[in-house]
């Protein structure tokens, strides 16, 4: 037949199509894409052909993941599970650039026009005219892009196995679209009798250090976790700053302790997990006054890799209590010094430091099951458009009322999303494909692949496998207030799955930035050909 999706014009062109439809996560053309996709498959007669290989699947909030099988010629249950996602972050950080985000061949001449005013770095790689600029060029538009080249070729029949693409949304905030897929994925494979040898993703290479020109295949993905904190001080007005305590007093403490703190960076080999990040920070004054904030709550984002969460939590109470001791150290040295000036005896305060499963059974002793469950329910009747992270503070907030005795008060908590730490280092059988795929790059392209152990920049292959054991899952979840109503991971099925995982994937640079680039020459003449090599060996090797 005659190939749409395989030379670099044709790749790029797709690609280009792709990323027209500004598919922001959450937004309508989010939705639309996975539309478009579905026409883009069908419009192949083999899905004419078999009609029930190419489906659409609902999310229950409106949205859509796609999946598309091809089946070998050769009669056989062995199937390659492809997966890749089609959303992507927001372009506020293009500025005037906005209008262009979406547009790469524009974007790039206009980029082109202006590259004295683009950093070094940038202005050297636009001037090769090799890259393409754009949101969602590299993340990961492009690796779809490659996936939807590999299903033309697996119905052209270039492979001994299946091929079932899963493409989702939501990716980039909560993976809603791969956590309604695994159950899906289970179901296909009883449906069609397949038998899920193995899931190859294809997001792109992270650097792993400014200005890393390395080229990266991946044998697992990094795990994360979302640790809060939320703070209840003792509200005063700022006229008697001594009568209470200030809550953004205390998240600053926090701050301090956990930004950029090394001690919770993992060691695996020669991979390092970056340090905690603060990802939202904000007390919970809704209005003006001269009132102190007397609540606020902080989130970090913290990356695993082996440690698991029984080990982290405990490591997370431990920085509250430090903080807690700090915050009374300072607040008292502050008053005795004030005192000196002012004809008062200066009072102390001792912060108590409790997980939010404490603290749910503290109130249930304190008021009884039934009152906290009714608070509780009346908080989601009222829930409005609060995404799960403030619904989350919420939550905590609300039950915190309930025991205001408690403060000042830091609790430890846990907002979605979670993602598993998943890896096939131990898999002899994944670690022997990416060595040969390995030799074939240096052979046929004389390029150094170097194997990773974790894709950090966190990926759905996550959800594919599941190392934690039961109590630290459940360490995690007593400790997450909308786990099992709002957000909830199919344990069962994940477990049931527990496919290997690996990740060959094209090259850019800068994802999430205004300067997001793909390489057009690496992710669409390379990838194709070392994606295409590793699904052959796959199913080849035994």
């Amino acid at each position: 037949m005659n190939s749409k999706w395989q030379s670099k014009q044709q790749l790029t062109e797709l690609l280009t199509g792709l990323v027209n439809l500004a598919s922001i996560t959450g937004s309508k053309d989010e939705i639309a894409l996975a539309q478009h996709l579905y026409y883009l498959l069908n419009d192949f007669p083999y899905f004419k052909e078999n009609p029930d290989f190419l489906q659409l699947h609902p999310l229950a909030d409106g949205r859509y993941f796609l999946t598309a099988l091809v089946k070998s010629k050769k009669q056989t249950d062995e199937t390659v599970l492809l997966l890749s996602h089609f959303d992507v972050v927001d372009v506020k950080d293009y500025g005037h650039l906005q209008h262009l985000a979406f547009h790469p061949h524009e974007l790039t001449k206009e980029l082109l026009n202006s590259a004295d005013l683009l950093p070094p770095h940038v202005k050297e790689d636009i001037e090769t005219g090799d890259w393409l600029f754009g949101r969602g060029t590299m993340d990961m538009k492009a690796g779809l892009t490659v996936q939807l080249g590999m299903l033309e070729q697996a119905m052209a029949g270039e492979f001994d196995g299946n091929l079932l693409l899963v493409t989702v949304p939501d990716e980039e905030v909560n993976s809603a679209g791969m956590l309604g897929a695994v159950p899906v994925l289970k179901d296909l494979k009883n449906q069609f009798n397949l038998s899920y040898r193995a899931c190859v993703n294809s997001e792109p290479m992270f650097s792993r250090y400014p200005n890393d020109e390395n080229y990266y295949v991946y044998s697992g993905s990094i795990g994360k976790v979302l640790a809060g904190f939320y703070c209840s001080g003792v509200e005063t007005h700022v006229g008697e700053p001594f009568s209470g305590l200030n809550a953004n007093l205390m998240v600053s403490e926090l701050n301090r302790l956990l930004e950029l703190n090394e001690h919770y960076s993992e060691i695996a080999d020669d991979e390092v997990t970056p340090p905690p990040m603060n990802l939202m920070q904000k007390d919970l004054k809704e209005e003006y006054s001269v009132q102190i904030p007397h609540e606020a709550v902080t989130l970090f984002n913290i990356l695993t890799m082996k440690r698991s969460m029984l080990e982290l939590h405990d490591m997370l109470l431990k920085t509250a209590e430090e903080a807690a001791n700090n915050i009374e150290r300072f607040y008292d040295e502050k008053a005795r010094r004030y005192s000196q000036s002012v004809t008062y005896t200066p009072a102390s305060y001792q912060v108590t430091v409790m997980s939010y499963d404490d603290l749910l059974e503290y109130a249930v002793k304190k008021v009884g099951e039934a009152e906290v469950n009714r608070h509780i329910h009346y908080l989601k009747a009222n829930r409005g458009d609060l995404d799960d992270r403030h619904f989350t503070n919420k939550i905590v907030s609300g039950l915190s009322g309930l025991c205001k005795e408690l403060a000042p008060l830091i609790v430890v908590f846990y907002s979605p999303p979670f993602y598993p730490s998943v890896s096939s280092k131990e898999d002899d059988f994944i670690q022997g494909i990416l060595s040969e795929v390995q030799s074939y790059a240096k052979d046929q392209f004389q390029i150094s692949l170097k194997n990773q152990q974790y894709f950090a920049g966190l990926s759905d292959l996550s959800f594919l496998q599941i190392r934690e054991s039961e109590e630290s899952i459940r360490e995690l979840t007593a400790n997450m207030p909308i786990y099992g109503d709002h957000y909830q991971l199919p344990l069962e099925e994940i477990k049931a799955l527990n496919i290997p995982v690996l990740n060959v994937g094209p090259f850019g640079k800068d994802p999430h930035k205004w300067t997001e680039r793909l390489h057009l020459p690496y992710s669409f003449e390379t990838c194709p050909k070392l994606l295409s090599f590793t699904l052959k060996r796959i199913f080849e090797k035994k």
